[in-house]
């Protein structure tokens, strides 16, 4: 039970820290190591390699009863792409592996593999190797996803600093209320199978949920503006942590307000519904793969006006705390309550 209490109380970034903190990298061409979105590996001069490797598994990450095979296969592909867009980078490669029980048959391993091409197909990488291998429950996937990225462009969660925007790609909060619909029409479904899942008006959120994008539009937005981020983090689990996550890298602080969060009209209707505050599914959701990234206020001028992007807060030297400001003025402190692995 120790053990347990231990790895509920590090997390996920947490235990990474405490495994990780005796290694060192020895290669020179090894710019980045572990600690953001992806490695950075040098390839020459100008440019350099970015590697991220992502899993998901069966019972954590998914559940089969209501998650199609091959939107699963596209989402899997999708998590990884959008760390790869988080270092400012273009994915190009990645590599497949999977485990999977005798339960699986053939037909539903290449459902998989059509969502996994698609996404390929959408976002024009090439799948370049992997592995597969029998598991004794369940189906594991792990993607390795390859990008290229010009050395004077990579965006690290470090750079932030005091006085830049804070800025993020799209709607918040979706992908959370997507899955309480799902979560509510599962259990309504294993109590009587005979009542059919009520999904109508939830086709948004359930797509947020269940078929998620990879924001690499946001990167070319940026390059064609020329607007080079001082930092950036995908969101995978909550606006809140990946908040927190830049301010920890970049040693500041943060001002966000509640009034500038973007939120769809569905989420908002799906939280109200479900009794909670849009708000808080936002900062708390995760799993949206929105970017979210600072700029310096000069830089302002050109994202402005973009209906992509939203400047959400700024950022605030490191001993002024990182505050969520509500719409009565009033300043949080900002806490980081979403996706924990060993905490579920």
């Amino acid at each position: 039970m120790s053990e347990q209490k231990d790895l509920n109380q590090l997390g996920e970034f947490g235990l990474i820290d405490h495994l990780s903190n005796e290694f060192t990298t020895i290669h020179p061409s090894t710019i980045k190591g572990i600690g953001d979105d992806a490695a950075v590996i040098s390839v020459s001069e100008t440019e350099a390699m970015v590697v991220s490797t992502d899993m998901l598994v069966e019972g954590i990450h998914f559940n089969l009863m209501y998650t199609p095979l091959m939107h699963l296969g596209y989402k899997s592909v999708v998590v990884n792409l959008s760390d790869i867009c988080a270092m400012n980078a273009k994915p190009e490669q990645i590599t497949v592996s999977l485990a999977f029980s005798s339960k699986f048959p053939l037909e539903a391993i290449e459902e998989l593999y059509k969502g996994i091409k698609a996404a390929c197909d959408v976002y024009k990488v090439d799948l370049v190797g992997g592995d597969t291998s029998t598991s004794y429950s369940g189906l594991t996937i792990s993607i390795t996803a390859i990008g290229r990225v010009q050395k004077d462009k990579i965006t690290y969660r470090s750079g932030a600093n005091e006085y830049d925007l804070l800025v993020v790609s799209g709607d918040l909060g979706a992908a959370y209320m997507g899955l309480q619909v799902l979560e509510r029409e599962k259990e309504v479904f294993k109590a009587n199978p005979d009542i059919q899942p009520d999904l109508e008006g939830f086709d948004y959120i359930i797509k947020r949920q269940l078929k998620p994008e990879a924001r690499k539009d946001i990167v070319e937005f940026l390059a064609e503006l020329e607007v080079v981020p001082t930092a950036m983090i995908d969101i995978s689990d909550g606006l809140a942590s990946e908040i927190l996550h830049i301010c920890k890298s970049s040693k500041v602080g943060c001002h966000i307000y509640d009034e500038k969060i973007p939120i769809d009209g569905a989420t908002s209707l799906a939280a109200i519904d479900f009794n909670l505050d849009p708000a808080t599914c936002a900062l708390n959701g995760g799993e949206d793969y929105e970017l979210l990234f600072t700029v310096k206020q000069s830089d302002y001028e050109k994202i402005k006006g973009n209906p992509h992007m939203t400047v959400i807060g700024h950022m605030t030297n490191e001993n002024d705390g990182c505050y969520f400001i509500d719409k009565n003025g009033s300043a949080i402190t900002l806490k980081a309550q979403g996706w924990n692995h060993f905490g579920q």
